[in-house]
């Protein structure tokens, strides 16, 4: 694979000035489209040591404006980083719509790296590349076109390099020991990137191998690739159609959330003794959680006035105020409209010994978005897989995961709805919004049975609650935490 990139291909002086104003209009006008066409754009910068990967960077800054673009060159994780599973730190780094980004060190290096030194086995890797194989489909069904460019010098031309800016004191520092101890295992480094590149080299994500030993050949060449590819996007974007009009979902006849026995519930007495019991074991519990350095999430959707709030408020009442977090999921903001779907998501995600409690959820995209609308077709139905496998990284990680659907009757629901109109300080809870869902119940229930069929796995299986009465509810949420806390602890 990189033997075409060791033919000596270079550019005279001469040609290369030439080049250079029209390259550098052209990289400004394909950068004007980012926002144009409502898309972002991630360069990932790869290759050996000594390529020239931090002097294109530079070049990019000065032939490109530097006020759209974030350049990040990630180093060792830092520690709140590897508190949290390991995409987080590139979550994070997500450019929003409109503007483009330049990552020299990126989810490659890590899996590489290991890899060569034999931290990673070969079947430990596949599944590094496999997980960026997924993320990197899933930005570009998100629009954040990505441009990836590996930069290849041989051994020799490696070595020399090396050596020259090693002879110079003012240079001398931007080699250092590391730099030699890869070059000592560079022939490794070659064919274990050879096999990341040929298993991640996808039609949504293909890599640009570019000859690096001639600056101005590397330069060019990566610049053209960038104006090829933004332009291509800018294209694309330019035919796509606003989704159509929502077909709602039928209810089944026999479903999950149809057989559930709504009838259950607890005397006041029984509810009093279960909670203090409870919350009890749940105190100690999320105790140990922190000892042992594992981390939850509680994730929380169902019918509106189900009682989602009050289940919360009786796990959080055990649970130390330092060690949680309860985040109301609403509608998304502009910053978060910019952003791929699960972003907003992957950022708060708790460190180890911490709790992130979600009222509504990621879950969002599969119900109040696929039936108002909100987003096309294909984007829903893509979501499964993505949520499936966010969470599967998440529970690999060592997370635990809960996911709760509470459940009442359209009669329980009238009645709730109600007295929220009629008490002054429940009325903050009730909305047009509300009134407006429940004309949809019997698609939104179809959409929730699909859901949970689709989405419930070993490592993150759904509960359905039946939330009728409000004490057998809150007590069967209680249990439920504490018996998944016990199993995995």
């Amino acid at each position: 694979m990189f033997e075409a990139a060791e033919v000596g291909a270079s550019l005279s002086k001469e040609e290369y000035k030439k080049l250079e104003p029209k390259l550098r209009e052209a990289l400004l006008k394909a950068q004007g489209k980012l926002s144009e066409g409502g898309f972002a754009a991630m360069i990932l910068v790869g290759g050996v040591e000594g390529a020239g990967r931090t002097d294109f960077a530079n070049t990019l800054l000065e032939w490109m404006d530097p006020r759209h673009v974030q350049v990040h060159a990630l180093g060792a994780p830092t520690d709140e980083e590897r508190e949290r599973p390991r995409f987080w730190r590139f979550w994070r780094l997500l450019p929003p719509k409109g503007r483009l980004s330049v990552h020299i060190g990126n989810w490659y290096t890590q899996p590489i790296v290991g890899r060569v030194f034999k931290d990673l086995d070969r079947d430990a890797f596949a599944v590094q590349m496999d997980h960026i194989v997924e993320f990197e489909s899933m930005l570009a069904r998100e629009n954040v076109r990505l441009i990836k460019l590996w930069f290849h010098v041989s051994k020799k031309a490696q070595k020399k390099r090396f050596e020259r800016l090693e002879a110079d004191k003012d240079t001398s520092w931007r080699v250092t020991k590391q730099d030699w101890e890869f070059h000592e295992k560079y022939d490794r480094f070659r064919k274990i990137s050879e096999e990341a590149l040929l298993k991640t080299s996808t039609a949504d994500a293909p890599w640009e191998v570019i000859e690096s030993s001639d600056r101005h050949w590397r330069d060019v060449t990566a610049a053209q690739k960038i104006v090829q590819t933004l332009e291509a996007a800018a294209d694309a974007a330019a035919k796509r159609t606003p989704p159509a009009k929502p077909a709602l979902p039928k209810p089944k006849a026999g479903s999950v959330i149809k057989k559930l026995d709504l009838s259950r519930s607890l005397s006041a007495k029984k509810y009093e003794h279960a909670l203090e019991k409870g919350q009890a074991r749940l105190a100690r519990l999320a105790r140990k959680l922190r000892a042992k350095g594992r981390s939850m999430i509680l994730a929380f959707e169902g019918s509106d006035a189900a009682g989602k709030g009050g289940s919360i408020r009786r796990l959080t009442q055990a649970i130390d105020a330092r060690n949680y977090r309860v985040i109301a999921v609403a509608a998304p903001t502009e910053e978060e409209r910019k952003h791929p779907y699960l972003w907003r998501f992957w950022r708060d995600l708790p460190r180890l010994g911490q709790t992130t409690i979600y009222d509504r959820s990621w879950y969002g995209r599969v119900l109040v978005e696929r039936l108002e609308g909100f987003c096309a077709p294909e984007d829903w139905k893509r979501a499964f897989a993505e949520i499936n496998a966010f969470e599967e990284q998440l529970a690999s990680f060592g997370t635990v995961i809960v996911k709760f659907w509470l459940s009442i009757s359209p009669e329980e629901q009238l009645r709730r709805f109600k007295e929220r109109e009629r008490i002054a300080y429940k009325q903050f809870k009730i909305g047009e919004e509300d009134w407006r869902n429940r004309e949809k119940a019997p698609a939104y229930e179809a959409a929730a049975v699909e859901m949970i069929e689709r989405t419930s796995t070993p490592h993150a299986p759904w509960v359905l609650v039946e939330a009728e009465d409000k004490r057998f509810a809150r007590i069967k949420v209680l249990e439920t935490v504490c018996d998944a806390l016990e199993r995995a602890l």
